[in-house]
């Protein structure tokens, strides 16, 4: 038994979904708006995220390298005068 002859009856017969249906219709405007929000979604636009990846990991190596060169600075040792034994100097003196 079935409830309608064609399926194009079907789509009539509901108009709740009449507006939907066309709307849907323009597929060509459809694409157009999933493409423009493809190319600003990060995990789509291959080219724009390798990018920004690459320029996010040069940041963090320059980081990375001019804090340790600050830390070396601001931590270095002080030079120390330690007791150091005449003869072993680069003029040694003996008694």
């Amino acid at each position: 038994m079935k409830l309608w002859g064609k399926q194009s009856d079907f789509l009539h017969r509901t108009l709740i979904f009449a507006t939907q249906n066309r709307n849907m219709s323009n597929n060509q405007e459809y694409h157009q708006e999933l493409q423009k929000v493809q190319d600003k979604d990060f995990a789509h636009n291959w080219v724009s995220s390798s990018a920004f990846l690459f320029y996010l990991q040069v940041a963090c190596i320059v980081a990375f390298v001019l804090g340790g060169c600050f830390m070396l600075y601001t931590k270095r040792y002080n030079k120390i005068e330690a007791p150091v034994q005449e003869s072993t100097l680069y003029t040694p003196k003996y008694k």
